[in-house]
């Protein structure tokens, strides 16, 4: 070993959980039946958003993106570590590892942003309902949603090469189970005080900004609902917009706290379960948030499932 990255670039040591080997075998099952649960979910909202004619609205199409995401972020990670619970080989190659952070760091800040863009598209249905379709038109969205995509990916194409380029002095094993950010800062051999700067800078404009629109959003739609004088009228709005808010609360508790705290003044322990919440509850619980408190979707899941003619009659 010569102190350079360079003579470890050809793989990194995932220690994920290695070192409870009786949890690892729990683990493996719980999280294979929750990512077969993930895919069947999310595969799901895509497919009923795609052939259900009434779901074709500018709020289903961002859902769909929504579920798309949460397909890939999962992907991105969870073959990796269920390879790695399986059998005692814990590596993972160095590009694999390079694109497993650019994946994780770009689909993560496209989620964010997209939340942002699911708050403004409820903002217009609720403060003007008579203008929506006219304001939300097709080209809007396709360019709302272009736009998420372009500057999560252009962050993560700045955040990770910062993050590679840290001198690792011959480690090679991640204190992880996935290609993680701080875990990755963590292990440099260098003071990161810097870095974790302008990790934080980072991340105020691709987290923060996002939430705080998001709550400006949501504080007009408080106020326009309490205008409202149709009880009725109230619940179908709390019904769409509560739908959203819970996703919100549980995308943002989780990565505020792993990546506005980089590094090692987070613990690693409590770190990896976070992720693993982030990775796998989270991606499960959108789409049964967006089914279970939602009429549309769940008429529209009910037509394919029985048919037309039953849904019809519904």
């Amino acid at each position: 070993m010569d102190g350079t990255n360079g003579s470890t670039e050809s793989h990194f040591i995932l220690l994920g959980f290695s070192d409870r080997p009786h949890l690892e075998r729990v683990l493996f099952v719980v999280i294979l039946v929750a990512y077969l649960l993930t895919l069947v979910g999310n595969s799901t909202i895509i497919l009923v958003s795609w052939l259900d004619s009434r779901l074709h609205m500018p709020m289903y199409f961002f859902l769909t993106h929504l579920s798309f995401l949460d397909l890939s972020f999962t992907t991105s990670s969870i073959p990796q570590l269920l390879h790695n619970l399986s059998g005692r080989d814990k590596t993972i190659s160095y590009v694999g590892c390079v694109v497993q952070l650019f994946l994780f760091l770009g689909l993560g800040g496209v989620e964010c942003l997209l939340l942002a863009v699911m708050a403004y598209d409820r903002f217009v249905a609720v403060c003007k309902p008579l203008h929506y379709m006219t304001i939300m038109h097709p080209q809007l969205c396709l360019g709302l949603v272009s736009v998420a995509w372009s500057c999560g990916m252009a962050n993560s194409l700045v955040m990770s090469p910062v993050t590679l380029r840290l001198p690792r002095c011959g480690h090679n094993k991640v204190d992880h189970f996935l290609c993680e950010m701080p875990a990755l800062i963590h292990m440099a051999c260098v003071n990161t005080v810097a870095i974790e700067g302008t990790v934080f800078v980072l991340a105020v404009g691709i987290v923060l900004s996002p939430l705080v629109f998001i709550l400006v959003s949501y504080g007009h739609i408080v106020r326009a609902v309490f205008r409202i004088q149709s009880s009725s009228g109230r619940h179908r709005i709390f019904n769409t917009c509560g739908s959203h808010l819970t996703v919100v609360s549980l995308f943002y508790g989780n990565i505020i706290y792993m990546y506005m705290e980089p590094g090692s003044r987070s613990s690693q322990d409590q770190g990896k379960f976070l992720t693993l919440f982030y990775n796998i509850v989270t991606p499960i619980l959108n789409p049964l948030i967006y089914t279970l408190r939602n009429k549309e979707v769940k008429g529209a899941l009910r037509r394919l499932l029985l048919g037309n003619r039953k849904g019809g009659k519904e």
